[in-house]
Order: C-alpha cells, then sequence, then structure tokens
C-alpha cells in the first residue's frame, strides 16, 4: 500500500526524513517545488537526484494522480499552502510547527472541516526516534505504572553561518515554542493521555545573541493537564564539542519507576543512538532502543486509503498547536527581549 507524493518547499532539511521515511515504504515522488534556491536544496538534490523540480506548484496541486503534498516551507508559509493543498483534493504532511499564528491555525482547522483532508505534522522527535516507540511501549505495559510527569528537553545548536535570514526573524519561524516545543507539547499530550492542558507559565528570551532581537535562544513551558504535568525547555546553546546538533532528553516519571531517554547522543560514552533508562520495582537497566519500528508513516499511508486517525488524531495535532501557539502569545520575555 503506498501513495503519490509531491514535495513543496525545501526551506528545512526536516524534509530529508518526512521524504525518505515514506519512500522507504514504498511511496513514490512525481516532483518538488521550492520557491528561490534555499540552502537545503542541494541536500535534497543529493538524496533525490532522480525526482524532477517543477517550476510551478500548481504542476504538483492539480495532478489527479498525487495523494499527498509534504511541506517543508518557511514556517510563516506552511499554513497557507497546505490549506491551499487540501483545497486542492490532497492530504498534507507538514514539517513542525504547521503553522505559526492562532489565526491560521483556525484557518487551518476550518479547511480540514471543509474538505476532509488529512492535515498532519510529522513531529519527528516522537515520529522518527526508534527510542520514542520502545517508551510508548513500555508505558502501555504499565511498567511505570500512571504517568505523572513528563520533562522534555530540547537543545539545538545554532549553526549560525549556516542558517537563513528567516531564522532571525521570530516571526517567519513564530518564535522558539511555537517551533521547537512543540515537539515536547506533543510528547507530553502523548505519554499522559491528555486531550487537552493549561498552559501554567511559560518564557522566551535571548541571552547569548543580543544582537539578533529577532532570535529566541531559550524558551520553557509548564503545563498541566487532568492526567499529568510537564516541564519543557528549550534553547540554542549546544556546546560545539558535542558530536551532533543537541542532546534532546526526555524523562517520564511514574507511579512505579521513570524512564529517561537519551534520544541522539549519550554524553556518557555509550555509542549511538536511542538509549533508555529504565528503572522500576524490579529492573534498573540501559536499553538500546534503535531497532525498534517508526510506525507513523505506514499508519498515515493506512489513513491517507482508508480515511481513518491511526497515525495520530485530527484533534490532537490540532491541540499541540494550540496549546504551543498559547504558551508563544503569552510568555513572559526575558533577556536582551525584556
Amino acid at each position: 500500500m503506498s501513495l503519490t507524493l509531491g514535495v513543496i518547499g525545501v526551506d528545512h532539511r526536516h524534509i530529508y526524513g518526512q521524504l525518505e521515511q515514506m519512500l522507504a515504504r514504498g511511496c513514490t515522488c512525481k516532483g518538488w517545488w521550492t520557491q528561490g534556491y534555499p540552502q537545503p536544496v542541494d541536500g535534497f538534490i543529493k538524496r533525490f537526484p532522480d525526482i524532477p523540480r517543477v517550476e510551478d506548484r500548481r504542476t504538483l496541486l492539480d495532478d489527479p494522480e498525487i495523494d499527498m503534498i509534504l511541506l517543508a516551507d518557511i514556517p510563516v508559509r506552511r499554513a497557507v499552502l497546505a490549506i491551499e493543498a487540501m483545497r486542492s483534493g490532497k492530504d498534507v504532511m507538514t514539517d513542525k510547527p504547521g503553522c505559526t499564528t492562532l489565526d491560521q491555525l483556525a484557518a487551518l482547522r476550518a479547511c480540514v472541516a471543509d474538505t476532509g483532508r488529512i492535515w498532519s505534522i510529522d513531529f519527528s522527535e516522537r515520529f522518527e526516534v526508534p527510542a520514542m516507540t520502545r517508551a510508548a511501549e513500555l508505558v502501555a505495559e504499565g511498567a511505570i505504572g500512571q504517568v505523572v510527569q513528563t520533562v522534555g528537553l530540547g537543545p539545538h545548536r545554532l549553526n549560525r553561518a549556516t542558517r537563513p535570514d528567516w531564522f532571525f526573524d521570530d516571526a517567519s519561524y513564530g518564535g522558539i515554542l511555537t517551533d521547537i516545543a512543540s515537539h515536547q507539547v506533543d510528547q507530553f499530550l502523548f505519554l499522559t493521555g491528555s486531550t487537552d492542558a493549561e498552559i501554567v507559565t511559560s518564557s522566551v528570551g535571548n541571552f547569548a545573541n543580543p544582537a539578533d532581537p529577532g532570535l529566541q535562544d531559550f524558551g520553557e513551558i509548564m503545563l498541566r493537564s487532568d492526567r499529568g504535568q510537564g516541564y519543557i525547555r528549550v534553547d540554542w546553546y549546544t556546546p560545539d564539542a558535542l558530536p551532533n546538533w543537541g542532546d534532546g532528553r526526555l524523562t517520564i516519571l511514574g507511579t512505579e519507576g521513570y524512564m529517561e531517554l537519551r534520544k541522539y547522543v549519550d554524553v556518557a560514552g555509550r555509542a549511538g543512538t536511542d538509549h533508555l533508562y529504565l528503572v522500576n520495582a524490579s529492573r534498573c537497566e540501559h536499553m538500546d532502543a534503535s531497532d525498534a519500528p517508526l510506525p507513523y508513516f505506514d499508519r498515515l499511508i493506512a489513513d491517507v486509503k482508508a480515511r481513518s486517525e491511526t497515525a495520530m488524531t485530527q484533534a490532537h495535532c490540532f491541540k499541540v498547536m494550540e496549546l504551543a501557539l498559547t504558551a508563544q502569545a503569552r510568555a513572559t520575555r526575558l533577556g536582551a527581549l525584556a
């Protein structure tokens, strides 16, 4: 069971993972379009040399053979492009954040209601991380009892020399909580089984880059639901000595134990990615979770065919962005932003 795809927007390298995962499951891609020549284009061509570039995105949107559009344009443009795609009869998988304002989110909700199309965000820090699959299985098995709290940390490397102008314009990327922290909001809702939550407090700051007033290099959220509590911290402070882009971690606290995921690197020295630590009444161990599957993509393909919601419910997708955008709008401004 496969889909025919088109790609619109190659402004963020997350498009590589989006497309690679779908192609690995037998999908085909008829073409790609992007505005101008953003930095990720060279990497895209290197990875997908046989996929043609089209001059007009309508070529893809008007093609009756194309089932789904993959989006990774500049964040502020993603909502408009997703709506255009859905009104052209296509389902959409977009990079996070799926939108940058609450008004855009309202327009997306209305479009999905009108068209019946799927608007799905590839939250790659869950959907492209095998350790997250294993952690979800352990939670479902009751390995740590009832989940009480999640602590999600999302440090990122600035890589200033490769960043485009929009990266330093908060109106273009939506702010650090809208952008990066949407990952951790998704994980909190998913792991606690919450359908809604309240933003207890949030803040954004610029402490290391005062010459770039549009860059928010620090952000945090505390949130609460009827199923659990959550704390989120995101930043652009990853030091040069770290061998990858960020030491992303997640701690899941339960009534009968806890787990810690070191998703991308173990600074204690273990090689590889997807390190999972489990502690409960009978186990205190490290697991290599790198062989766990990534079910989101298979399920999304099945959802397009069956018009179902097994990969992620539409309500969950909307709620993640609603909470991230609300936290962003209410955030106390710190450091050079104050």
